[in-house]
């Protein structure tokens, strides 16, 4: 049943299913509370392959960013007692599930890409880290990621002599 679709994991356009998982974890330990099967459009949109799939027909079309946010409204429905939310940055872009999360009262530590807008508490945009007149800039490499080169942090006082040119 696989289609042809980014994957930021193998980072190219591979065949394949993409399955999205909502984990838990405590002091406890974890464990994944719920999942959803992503089905891009060219498959919601053609009802015999979906029915030949044994894909119920009352399931329609629903972006990766709609789907993580049914999973989040079911565990906090549920009674999940969670205060805050980790993502990556799909889902740390759109800014409807953040606004989501804000009017739930869920905190969230989210990836965003370096085109998305940042907003201060006051409203005001917040400068960036790296752009001219910060302290340290970014220099380096912390590793090859989907998307090439990612720059490593730079961590004064830890070893790091980046800061010191």
């Amino acid at each position: 049943m696989g289609c042809r679709q980014y994957s930021g994991t193998a980072g190219r356009v591979e065949d394949r299913q993409l399955g999205l998982f909502c984990a838990y974890t405590s002091v406890k330990g974890r464990t994944l509370i719920d999942r959803e099967l992503y089905l891009p459009k060219s498959w919601t949109a053609d009802r015999d392959r979906c029915r030949e799939a044994g894909v119920p027909d009352e399931v329609d079309f629903a972006t990766k960013q709609v789907l993580a946010q049914r999973m989040l409204a079911r565990a906090l429905d549920a009674g999940a007692p969670a205060r805050w939310v980790t993502a990556g940055e799909a889902y740390g872009g759109d800014s409807k599930l953040r606004r989501w999360l804000e009017r739930r009262r869920i905190g969230y530590v989210v990836a965003a890409p370096s085109s998305a807008p940042i907003v201060s508490l006051s409203g005001k945009p917040a400068r960036r880290p790296g752009r001219r007149g910060t302290r340290h800039p970014r220099h380096g490499s912390g590793a090859a990621g989907a998307k090439g080169e990612r720059p490593a942090p730079v961590r004064p006082g830890r070893g790091n002599t980046a800061h010191r040119r």
